[in-house]
Parts: structure tokens; C-alpha cells; sequence
């Protein structure tokens, strides 16, 4: 039906790759191990970054969410995706939620 009327979709903007994965920088454990399961709120944060194009560019949205609860915990935007973002989502969430220090393993 949409070839009849001359009908389709026009992308506005070209594929933008974010993911660097060759880099010497340290990366941090594994420490949940597919282990998604808590027992009670604040004991185990996941996180995530998206891109948002808008009118002005690109809008990186970062955000900490709660296991136990499904509960956003902090979240942040920039115009770039830096770890600037990232530490300020974490900042966010420790400051609100004020969570018990880790037990050491």
C-alpha cells in the first residue's frame, strides 16, 4: 500500500558509534556474574548509557537503576558522553539513596 501512494521513511540522521572498546583503560570486575536477583533495596545498581538526537545534536542520557526495586536512582545528560557523566549519575544516586558501604569479600 505505501509503494502505491509513493509513501516512505526518510532517516534523519546517520548511525553515530559510541562504544570504544580498544583501550588500555582498567575495567572493573564482573562482581554480579548474571546474579540480578538483591534481597533488598541499595545492594546492587545496574547503569546505562543512551544517545537522544534532537534538534541541537546529541544528548547522552546516563542512569542507575536499583535491582531490588526497578527505581531510578540517579540519572544525568550531557552534550557528551564522558566519564564526567557517569560519575555525576553515580554522585546522584549516593546522595540520594546515602547507601550502607559494601561488606569486604
Amino acid at each position: 500500500m505505501r509503494r502505491k501512494l509513493g509513501l516512505g521513511c526518510r532517516q534523519k540522521r546517520k548511525f553515530k558509534a559510541t562504544t570504544n572498546s580498544k583501550h588500555d583503560l582498567p575495567v572493573s570486575p564482573n562482581l554480579l556474574n548474571q546474579q540480578f536477583s538483591v534481597s533488598a533495596p541499595d545492594q546492587a545498581w545496574c547503569g546505562d548509557i543512551t544517545y537522544i538526537a534532537t534538534d541541537e545534536g546529541w544528548l547522552y542520557l546516563a542512569g542507575l537503576k536499583d535491582l531490588y526495586s526497578g527505581e531510578i536512582v540517579g540519572y544525568a545528560m550531557s552534550e557528551r558522553m564522558t566519564k564526567d557523566l557517569v560519575m555525576q549519575v553515580l554522585f546522584r544516586a549516593v546522595s540520594s539513596r546515602r547507601p550502607k558501604p559494601a561488606r569486604a569479600q
